[in-house]
């Protein structure tokens, strides 16, 4: 009897852990076969993460899925990576630079610049949803009050995602009416707190309203507890029409790069 209740304990702890925000949020139907342009419509041509790739993927419909960081001097930008080296060539945090110093750098061999946070809304201007990722550096509270304030000013709509349980759980207490989702994967490695949000197990502070996880796990046990539960899901980076196809019998909408995807 004993080993039975510790097993039913076990379950039920689990559960709290991991369970979802179960709710009717007026943006779940934008995401329920949804498409998703990862970093905007982007090509061999046009940015990740530019103006033009913003634009391209708003004029077809896209719902635009970005990443933003914060700038040494407060400033909210849109960028992925949390080094300049890969898209600007400079070996340096995002964090570190101001918004000028950052205004004078290039993307790849363009003369396009790193857009900040309202010029990318002014970009969209409403066009489509934007989903949106927060990209932390220990300034947890300092970016999201930021793109806060500059968010309740923007009439389009949008949802924000990040792999960071502390973003969803600021949002949880601040702006709990924002459709919010936590990203994650089978992380690996000797970092338990890694393997933990890979689980999902800190579901319970940030209570969130759609997971989205790395699509080739799809079948993973813990990601389909999760949907089970009824955590709306996203299957993240789809490259190819046949991933695409795949991903559509294991997650309820996509997001995509690469292509043009249908």
């Amino acid at each position: 009897m004993l080993v039975i209740a510790l097993f039913l304990v076990a379950v039920l702890l689990l559960l709290f852990a991991v369970f979802p925000k179960v709710r009717n949020h007026k943006n779940k139907k934008l995401l329920v076969g949804g498409l998703i342009a990862h970093r905007g419509l982007h090509s061999e041509t046009i940015p990740e993460n530019s103006l033009a790739a913003f634009d391209a993927a708003a004029k077809k419909g896209y719902i635009i899925e970005n990443d933003i960081h914060l700038t040494k001097d407060g400033e909210v930008v849109v960028f992925h990576d949390d080094t300049l080296k890969r898209m600007c060539g400079v070996d340096a945090r995002v964090e570190d630079k101001t918004l000028a110093e950052l205004k004078a750098l290039r993307l790849l061999d363009t003369d396009m610049q790193i857009p900040t946070l309202k010029e990318c809304l002014d970009t969209v201007d409403c066009r489509v949803p934007l989903l949106i990722e927060f990209k932390v550096s220990g300034n947890t509270s300092a970016l999201c009050e930021a793109a806060d304030r500059i968010l309740t000013e923007y009439n389009g709509r949008y949802m924000i995602q990040s792999f960071y349980p502390q973003v969803l759980l600021w949002y949880r207490k601040n702006r709990s009416c924002v459709m919010r989702g936590q990203l994650a994967e089978p992380f690996k490695g000797d970092r338990i707190e890694r393997r933990m949000l890979g689980m999902m197990l800190f579901n319970f502070l940030s209570r969130p309203d759609f997971v989205a996880y790395e699509h080739t796990h799809g079948k993973n046990v813990m990601f389909r507890l999760v949907k089970l539960l009824g955590a709306t899901s996203l299957g993240w980076t789809i490259r190819s029409e046949e991933e695409l196809k795949n991903a559509k019998s294991r997650f309820d909408g996509y997001i995509f790069e690469n292509f043009e995807a249908k």
